[in-house]
């Protein structure tokens, strides 16, 4: 990631100069030209020149519309996220083999089922890593029932009432991690800059959000397999 930082600040700030001194970016090749040889797998590198690329596209489609859009920004460790394998130079066994970190010990959460295609290795704010694969699989029909018709409200204080009657209650999953949430940003507010106690304090008040999140999601998904479960329309 510290690589990629500083592949894409140097970019960047070429990319300015060329559009300081000519009035137009530099081409995708001179671009790869910067990552060759950086310490990075040769396709990790493309991919951070496409995406700089990308975000500089973005700018001129707001210009051309009359929006306001500046360059992209210098990106610091922490945003600088993910590494992307579009291709090759990552082999799943027991562990995960990756180019050039050599194998790294994972905990595989889920079969995967499929062919393996992509590849992204993504740190969160709480210091955890994933490694997330997208695979091609066969196109499968969804299954079918014969239950009843409904109609949904989606609501504040519930979050869903049905036109049967059935109320979904709304737990409030942040509300009951409230005053610790608030406890552990205060503690962040005052704690130094670029210190290692506020990257502590930064990571607990990351881990409530992650555990609100997680918690939702969940929530979520198995509120949503009930009614699809229950209805068939």
């Amino acid at each position: 990631l510290w690589i990629s930082k500083e592949l894409w600040n140097k970019m960047l700030e070429f990319t300015k100069e060329i559009y300081a001194n000519y009035g137009r970016f530099p081409v995708k090749q001179t671009l790869r030209g910067c990552v060759k040889n950086s310490g990075l797998f040769s396709q990790v590198g493309q991919e951070l020149v496409d995406r700089l690329l990308d975000a500089l596209r973005r700018k001129i489609a707001l210009k051309s519309k009359g929006m306001k859009s500046g360059f992209p920004r210098f990106k610091s460790m922490e945003r600088m996220k993910s590494l992307h394998y579009p291709q090759f130079g990552f082999e799943l066994g027991e562990k995960l083999k990756v180019t050039p970190f050599g194998e790294l010990s994972i905990v595989k959460h889920r079969r995967i089922a499929g062919t393996i295609k992509t590849l992204t290795l993504k740190r969160e704010l709480t210091g955890k890593w994933f490694a997330c694969f997208a695979v091609e699989q066969e196109k499968v029909l969804p299954r079918e029932n014969d239950g009843k018709k409904v109609g949904i409200d989606l609501g504040l204080k519930s979050l869903a009432t049905l036109s049967d009657g059935t109320i979904v209650n709304n737990p409030r999953h942040l509300l009951e991690r409230e005053q610790r949430l608030a406890f552990l940003q205060r503690r962040l507010s005052r704690a130094k800059k670029r210190s290692k106690n506020r990257l502590k304090a930064k990571q607990r008040v990351a881990r409530i959000h992650e555990k609100v999140s997680n918690v939702r999601q969940d929530f979520l998904h198995k509120t949503s397999t009930q009614l699809v479960n229950d209805y068939s329309f």
